[in-house]
């Protein structure tokens, strides 16, 4: 997990956080390049737990999926965080596989609008219907295109490959993203808009 800060904006230019995008306003080229430079550094970390992930051990059954062969119970892992920055306003919950064969990765879970009070989740959280999230979060549309936590179930002989999940705290209180939003659509808004991270690498292969 890699730590850095990033400054307040330099004199003259404003940093705007939007839900669709991050603006500058500047009347200098220099100033606009320094602040990306910084945008670009690692984020500060906070610290992310899981009684079902086991960074040593492959994804359980459990976590696994339930599609393209596999036959893993398809449920989200339980996850518990601390140490979220001063001023963050609601949190999300990627889970990322950058192995997949698809030259783009592959989203397995994309949760957002969750509560500035959330600090765990239990596990079977990410069901597709959303029965179990807390009140006002949303899940997007997943690379299975299916809403919802889908577990990993990589090619047969393709090697193990890494899934990252990844608790964003967020500086504003909700994404507004349309119906259907994509998840490249929805992981940018998730990544403008994140002051910190919390992050758990864990592995699969068949």
């Amino acid at each position: 997990m890699h730590a850095a800060n990033v400054n307040a904006a330099p004199a003259g230019l404003r940093v705007i956080r939007t839900p669709l995008s991050i603006q500058l306003m500047s009347t200098s080229n220099s100033d606009a390049a320094a602040v990306f430079t910084r945008l670009s550094k690692p984020l500060p970390g906070f610290n992310l737990t899981s009684t079902d992930l086991d960074p040593s051990k492959p994804i359980g059954i459990a976590q696994v999926g339930d599609t393209f062969g596999c036959s893993g119970q398809n449920l989200s892992p339980q996850l518990s965080w601390v140490g979220a920055p001063k001023g963050t306003q609601s949190f999300a919950v990627v889970c990322y596989d950058p192995d997949a064969p698809t030259g783009s990765g592959w989203w397995h879970w994309l949760l957002f609008n969750l509560p500035a009070s959330t600090n765990a989740l239990p596990t079977g959280t990410g069901s597709a219907d959303g029965a179990r999230l807390p009140a006002g979060a949303a899940q997007a549309i997943t690379d299975y295109g299916v809403p919802g936590y889908g577990g990993p179930c990589p090619p047969p002989g393709h090697g193990p490959h890494r899934y990252y999940f990844r608790v964003h705290a967020l500086g504003v209180p909700k994404l507004e993203l349309p119906a259907g939003a994509s998840a490249a659509l929805v992981g940018f808004n998730i990544n403008g808009n994140t002051l910190a991270t919390a992050e758990l690498l864990a592995t699969y292969s068949r």
